[in-house]
């Protein structure tokens, strides 16, 4: 079949979505080789990466579709009512960065929904990003023939919002992490040299309110008030939105020095920090799956994190699951662990006994699958 990919989101400086998108293109070019692949670098008229696909290029297997310079060229393009010749007329277009065409006639729409935080609560996002999401999910929910939810509970968000959608075309296809050993060493951020293994806090994600560094800082502030290790508090991630006055937060809580802001690190940066973290703590306050608390179990990471949203999903029995917004229950808890160590080991063990469980081979098979159940059932404007 020939299968229309966007990779619009896999540049150099990708997040969740962009991870998804990479890691299934790669398995799909890996163990399904036969098929026609068309990799778009650019996709609709709400994100654009002009730097794509030089950024993050897949060097066996398919072809690119067109690039553009501009959202008002990629616009002019995607909103095209001859879409779907412009394009090569392929069997599937899988649509990957929240945007959603309607114009496809014959191919089948496959379209990737991760989470609706952005509708939930205005102030864990911007307007625009907030608008140009809801607009997609809205334009999915007409125009798509089948959704591929990223966890339980996106799938049923998803059901909640538009009950009209038939419930046996949205299927749970979980993600995986991006990391293919999970017996690599990594290497330490450039500037950590000064940090000792074992003997650090971390919390892996963009800053952001969703994600929660500031309930986090407090309950840090409150540990290492209460006699706490003083081991340092990594936080590892690009700035995000809505956060400009973060640093002061950390100033007014007298914390500055011990917390480290990395910025955006590179996957073997992120390694060495997951596998020498004293445990991993990600409070994230609404997820679509939670990437970062597989991640860090494939290592090895001790984890603290949500009982909310997919997260349990993720983790298992496998963590300590805590209320995000209790503050007091993550300081107790990292007191708790700190002077636990055999606890902690114990958690390791745990930890990558769980991450084994998420495998992109199967995923890919399960996504092969709706391919083929979708080009076998009828479009869904047909159905009525």
């Amino acid at each position: 079949m020939h299968i229309g990919f966007d990779i619009s989101q896999t540049g150099s400086s990708k997040a969740g979505c962009g991870f998804f998108a990479h890691a299934l293109i790669k398995s799909l070019l890996e163990m399904a080789p036969n098929h026609q692949y068309s990799l778009f670098p650019s996709f609709g008229d709400f994100y654009l990466d002009t730097g794509m696909p030089h950024n993050n290029p897949y060097l066996v297997g398919g072809t690119y579709g067109p690039r553009h310079i501009n959202l008002e060229a990629a616009s002019k393009f995607w909103t095209s009512p001859a879409i779907e010749a412009a394009l090569g007329n392929p069997d599937i277009v899988h649509a990957n960065n929240f945007w959603c065409p309607t114009q496809m006639v014959t191919s089948r729409l496959i379209y990737t929904f991760y989470d609706v935080s952005f509708a939930l609560e205005p102030k864990w996002t911007t307007e625009a990003n907030r608008i140009g999401c809801f607009d997609g999910i809205f334009r999915s929910a007409i125009a798509a023939d089948w959704v591929v939810a990223i966890s339980n509970n996106s799938r049923e968000h998803y059901l909640n919002m538009f009950p009209h959608f038939p419930e046996d075309r949205i299927r749970v296809l979980y993600p995986c992490s991006r990391f293919v050993d999970s017996s690599a060493l990594g290497r330490p951020p450039n500037k950590l040299g000064f940090l000792t293994k074992g003997y650090y806090w971390l919390s892996v994600g963009t800053v952001e309110p969703r994600k929660n560094q500031r309930r986090l800082a407090e309950a840090y502030a409150r540990y290492l008030a209460l006699g706490g290790e003083p081991m340092p508090l990594v936080l590892a991630g690009g700035n995000g939105w809505m956060m400009d006055d973060f640093k002061k937060h950390l100033s007014e809580l007298h914390i500055e020095a011990q917390v480290v802001m990395t910025g955006y690190v590179s996957d073997e940066e992120l390694i060495w920090l997951y596998r020498n973290c004293y445990a991993n703590l990600y409070p994230s306050l609404f997820e679509g799956f939670g990437l970062p608390v597989l991640e860090g179990m494939q290592f090895g990471a001790p984890t603290l994190t949500s009982n909310t949203t997919s997260i349990p999903e993720v983790a298992g029995n496998a963590a300590i699951l805590l209320d995000p917004e209790d503050i007091s229950a993550w300081t107790q808890s990292m007191l708790s662990l700190a002077s636990d160590r055999l606890e902690r080991d114990k958690l390791s063990l745990a930890a990558r006994k769980q991450a084994s469980s998420f495998d992109w081979k199967f995923s890919t098979v399960a996504l092969l699958k709706i391919y083929e159940e979708a080009l076998a059932s009828k479009k869904r404007c047909m159905l009525s």
